[in-house]
């Protein structure tokens, strides 16, 4: 036992662990449900994109099928703009924390030192931003596709 002048007793709160765990748990699943509603914003503003997209190639679209072009060929486009969209968006979103990370870095940095801690912001690993960007790319392609299908099956040459 180490003895530190002018200290009589120390007392280790447990019940204040345990609350800053369920805290802290119940942060993670309102960041889990917000990805997933950005997420299907994300699918959702994609699709209207490309459903408009199609609407003002509409005349192009019905001469394709004149000739013999199947949904898949005349949908291909579209999944490529969507997952241009995505890539665009995965981007954004990476230079967002990029850029927040640079303004609070110093910030916490001070207030973590204040406390006598070590605690310093990390920013995203290379696999997770490879994830941001894969996860876009997969909704922009996702959010066409189901634009693309729906409505270019609905188009036939009058």
């Amino acid at each position: 036992m180490v003895a530190i002048p002018d200290v009589q007793t120390v007392q280790v709160d447990t019940d204040w662990v345990k609350r800053m765990h369920a805290i802290m748990d119940i942060l993670r699943r309102i960041i889990w449900l917000t990805s997933a509603l950005l997420g299907l914003g994300v699918l959702l503003v994609i699709a209207n994109t490309i459903r408009l997209d199609i609407l003002n190639r509409r005349t192009e679209i019905e001469v394709m099928k004149l000739v013999g072009a199947t949904d898949g060929f005349t949908r291909r486009p579209f999944l490529y703009s969507g997952v241009w969209y995505g890539l665009g968006g995965g981007l954004m979103a990476l230079f967002l924390v990029i850029a927040a990370m640079g303004l609070l870095a110093a910030p916490v940095q001070h207030l973590a030192g204040l406390y006598g801690s070590q605690f310093h912001l990390r920013g995203l690993s290379f696999g997770s931003g490879a994830a941001v960007l894969g996860a876009s790319v997969g909704l922009g392609w996702l959010g066409s596709w189901i634009a693309a299908t729906r409505h270019i099956r609905g188009i036939e040459p009058t």
